[in-house]
């Protein structure tokens, strides 16, 4: 009598581990596709370029991101809540002109200090106000605050540049346990940030709000004290963010910070998972965002790309990146 061999199981260790583990698991994974953007940009340019990888270039890296990112760490809470405010960086560059200018007259810095993150802080919360009781869409009336200030800045140093020596020397050049001041800075703004919307009811009311600001105000959350602390807090973030680009510089010229800087920062803060219509945001996603920026902008530079081209491939890279991210966005259970 003839024994039937049993047959083999067909789910063997090595067909249970390919069928748990796909290229799509990879977008099951927060911000999977931005971290991937990520590592391709530096194994690419760390193999074209070895000048990358040395601790000089990086902490170069650091301290330039650090300004973008205490700017998209407001726009990520602001955005989260239904705002928008495109005059932060047109803000910002008023700040390093006044402060420049205060400096170079001799003002003590402390002074100098308050004084610009108190101008800083007024335009910002004159934008809510705005934004608040005109009705006029966030998008406009920023806007044409950007611009504002931008006029502002030019009139303040009248189109010449002008020095302030040493002042402020350490909180853009030194640093603690090897990490620039700048980047000390930056992390401990974006981490108050992240815990504020997590835990606080201040970011619950932010979230709130984005998801339907008339729920949020029959639910009792007052709106609209909740949108002039909103925007009075991104003005604050936006006047930091002026005065450690003018440490990091020391000085000031016209066009420093303005709509550059803050498209930066919109770019870093949207492609991070933050939705333009509120109700959804993170500030993991954005300082992944930054990064990316950050890293793909050195990048261009140390590869020695031409000047013409780095707009098309930072836009390219960031369009990959944005699809990718929506990609893994619907994927994840939730969103």
């Amino acid at each position: 009598m003839s024994l039937k061999t049993p047959s083999a199981a067909p789910d063997t260790v090595a067909e249970r581990t390919e069928s748990r583990w796909s290229p799509r698991e990879l977008l099951h994974i927060p911000h999977g596709g931005l971290v991937v953007v990520l590592v391709l940009v530096c194994v690419f340019t760390a193999v074209q370029a070895d000048s990358f990888t040395t601790s000089q270039n990086l902490l170069n890296v650091l301290r330039q991101i650090s300004v973008t990112a205490v700017i998209a760490a407001g726009l990520t809470l602001l955005m989260t809540a239904g705002g928008m405010d495109f005059s932060m960086g047109s803000n910002a560059a008023v700040t390093v002109s006044v402060g420049a200018t205060l400096l170079h007259d001799g003002r003590p810095t402390f002074v100098t200090v308050v004084l610009t993150l108190l101008l800083a802080t007024l335009i910002g919360l004159v934008n809510g106000l705005v934004v608040t009781f005109t009705r006029v869409a966030p998008f406009v009336a920023t806007l044409a605050s950007a611009m504002l200030l931008d006029g502002v800045a030019l009139l303040v140093l009248d189109g010449e540049s002008i020095t302030i020596g040493q002042r402020m020397w350490a909180l853009g050049n030194d640093k603690v346990l090897g990490i620039p001041y700048l980047c000390v800075v930056a992390v401990l703004v974006l981490a108050v940030i992240g815990l504020a919307m997590r835990f606080t009811t201040f970011g619950r009311d932010a979230f709130a709000m984005g998801g339907n600001e008339h729920v949020a105000r029959l639910s009792g959350i007052n709106v609209s004290g909740r949108k002039l602390a909103l925007y009075a807090l991104a003005g604050a973030l936006a006047g930091l963010a002026g005065l450690m680009l003018l440490s990091r510089l020391g000085a000031a010229a016209p066009n420093t910070g303005g709509l550059q800087l803050q498209l930066t920062a919109v770019a870093a803060v949207v492609i991070g998972g933050t939705s333009l219509a509120g109700g959804h945001g993170t500030v993991v996603g954005t300082v992944l965002g930054v990064v990316l920026l950050g890293v793909v902008a050195n990048a261009l530079n140390l590869l020695q790309v031409n000047s013409y081209y780095q707009y098309v491939v930072t836009g390219g890279v960031l369009l990959v990146a944005a699809v990718i991210n929506e990609f893994q966005r619907k994927s994840v259970p939730g969103h």
